[in-house]
């Protein structure tokens, strides 16, 4: 027999190893099993308010991460202004305005992770 420390996840179990020939049959042997690690939750973004009623909404085309958010509410931007940069597949893509219009409401956060699909900002 050997004994092993193991470490999994960050917790470390001592573990006991018995050596066999090549031509023993060995009987599996079920032990206990550890319980279960506890982990944090993944970072998400959180819900989004609805888009302001008569609005535009601007919607995320890809699944990413928010790196940087270029206006405030009740900020007037024209068309093809840049909102925000999200990062997909480590690509830093520019969130352009479709038209123009005042920043109704901000939807998600710098660092916030988004899906496609999500609502980033409402346009009026």
């Amino acid at each position: 027999m050997r004994k092993f420390s193991v470490t999994v996840n960050g917790s470390t179990y001592e573990v006991v190893v018995e050596e066999v020939s090549p031509n023993e049959v060995v009987t599996p042997v079920v032990a206990p099993a550890a319980a279960p690690a506890v982990s944090a939750a993944p970072k998400t973004a959180p819900k989004a308010a609805p888009a302001v009623a008569g609005s535009v909404a601007v919607k995320s085309p890809f699944p990413g991460t928010v790196l940087k958010v270029n206006v405030t509410v009740g900020q007037t931007v024209k068309k093809d202004d840049t909102l925000m940069v999200v990062e997909a597949m480590k690509m830093e893509n520019e969130i352009k305005a479709p038209q123009g219009g005042t920043v109704a409401s901000i939807n998600v956060q710098k660092g916030a992770s988004v899906n496609t699909d999500d609502l980033l900002i409402s346009l009026k």
